[in-house]
């Protein structure tokens, strides 16, 4: 599948309610998602034939849509059994599961309150999101420029399309630069997130996590923080100032796809990939999946 655009792979796509080929799933170049950004999405991925925390995902999806101001025409119970009946047809067991729902083209402008909206499930086949060799070394990751907005001015909650403008930016700028991501500050200079997964830090035994006021607090994240407890450690939840990172030992990534990904590097800092960073990348390949085996040295 590598190199194939995603306009060319094959299989079936739900779309409004019914499956049609991967190649008909179309929609209108004035489509006011694809001006005006109106649109939700989730990112979930798939375990020997199961989707991990499918419902969490889809009443997020929800959520999301009604901080944009809209509602998704089908329930929480509707999109997840769509969900499982695509991932049978499409003949996946391990996958990656992108819901999404936006308003259409039937009026085009700032204001839409007439226009559909849509609603369209992707499933497709995704290995690990970073090379596998680096990721189990820990990665390299810059600082960004732009910085997560003030909750004030975006709906930070929303898992909103708009909202991944400046991580793509900054993401490129630190690829061009020989990183695999960036860290993002938020606009008042406090450690956020990377650019589409949450940031963990280890200093003495204990992880430290930025508190989620104005960027999204990640499934995959609570679901970590459930595992560090589980091994009786102890998680605090705090503001995190940039300097800080000379004193942490550890640094990891969370987020459904990049799982849970060890930070050898951020900037001038640098992380050991140490034994609460492997220790946690097992425990959650044995949640998601506990017969899957991870190779973690």
């Amino acid at each position: 599948m590598a190199g194939t655009p995603f306009d060319q792979l094959e299989g079936w796509i739900w779309f409004n309610g019914e499956f049609v080929k991967w190649a008909d799933a179309k929609i209108h170049v004035l489509t006011h998602g694809l001006h005006y950004a109106s649109a939700v999405f989730e990112g979930e991925r798939a375990y020997g034939g199961k989707i991990f925390k499918l419902t969490e995902h889809t009443e997020r999806l929800h959520e999301s849509a009604r901080l944009l101001g809209f509602r998704i025409p089908y329930s929480v119970e509707e999109i997840d059994e769509s969900c499982r009946q695509l991932l049978e047809r499409q003949g996946f067991s391990d996958a990656y599961v992108r819901p999404i729902a936006w308003r259409g083209s039937e009026m085009m402008g700032v204001s839409a309150q007439k226009n559909r909206i849509n609603l369209a499930i992707a499933i497709w086949q995704w290995p690990s999101y970073f090379d596998p060799e680096q990721r189990l070394k820990g990665i390299r990751v810059d600082i960004a420029d732009y910085c997560r907005p003030d909750p004030r001015t975006a709906p930070s909650k929303s898992k909103a399309a708009g909202l991944y403008m400046i991580c793509t930016i900054s993401k490129h700028a630190a690829e061009a630069k020989g990183y695999a991501d960036a860290l993002m500050l938020d606009w008042r200079g406090r450690v956020a997130e990377a650019t589409g997964a949450n940031v963990f830090f280890v200093k003495d035994g204990v992880l430290h996590t930025p508190d989620p006021d104005a960027f999204l607090d990640g499934i995959t994240r609570r679901t970590v923080i459930g595992l560090a407890k589980a091994r009786g450690l102890e998680v605090v939840e705090r503001a995190i100032m940039p300097e800080e990172l000379a004193d942490f030992e550890q640094c990891f990534l969370t987020g459904t796809a990049v799982e849970v990904t060890p930070v050898s590097e951020i900037g001038p800092y640098q992380f050991t990939v140490g034994d609460i960073t492997k220790s946690l990348m097992e425990d959650y390949s044995a949640a998601v999946q506990p017969s899957r085996a991870i190779a973690a040295e």
